[in-house]
């Protein structure tokens, strides 16, 4: 992999701060997974017969992104940013091909944002939105997300290329 500028765990601090902190380590260690990869290599799905590529955990994050951005009151109607979700019905995150490498990119990062942008409006983390739970369990479970998909990331890292690390 190459080295890429990333943020570090964060220090000890005030709660908004250490959760902010471990968002923006969580984000920029799934950039790093992907960091270096031919669009071919990121929609690879290297441990059958898991589904999961790399560019599908991005498009997966992303719609968890905009999910949070609706609990903490950024949107009036969530609406999901590659389709509706229905029970046996595509998987619009997960399966994702070479054409859409740069699209979901680019709207990750349109999520990373919007999301941003809501939390620096928030000034009480008790504070419910229209999901009904506070802005601390929102946050709370998009910080889990991202860790836990990292996890999956650094094992189909590894299967691709042979890269490992933090």
């Amino acid at each position: 992999m190459t080295v890429m500028e990333r943020a570090g765990q964060p220090g000890d601090g005030d709660e908004r701060s250490i959760t902010v902190g471990w968002l923006r380590f969580h984000r920029d260690a799934l950039a790093a997974k992907c960091d270096g990869l031919t669009p071919e290599q990121l929609v690879l799905r290297p441990s059958p017969p898991s589904k999961l590529s790399l560019l599908g955990l991005v498009r997966h994050l992303t719609e968890q992104e905009r999910v949070c951005g609706y609990a903490l009151g950024a949107h009036a109607k969530l609406h999901f940013v590659y389709g509706e979700y229905t029970d046996d019905g595509p998987e619009w995150d997960f399966d994702a091909d070479v054409s859409m490498v740069a699209e979901s990119f680019v709207n990750w990062r349109r999520e990373n944002h919007a999301t941003d942008a809501v939390i620096g409006t928030i000034t009480d983390l008790a504070a419910k939105g229209p999901s009904a739970r506070s802005a601390r369990w929102s946050l709370q479970k998009l910080v889990g997300e991202y860790a836990r998909h990292n996890g999956h990331a650094d094992m189909l890292r590894e299967r691709i290329d042979g890269a490992t690390g933090e």
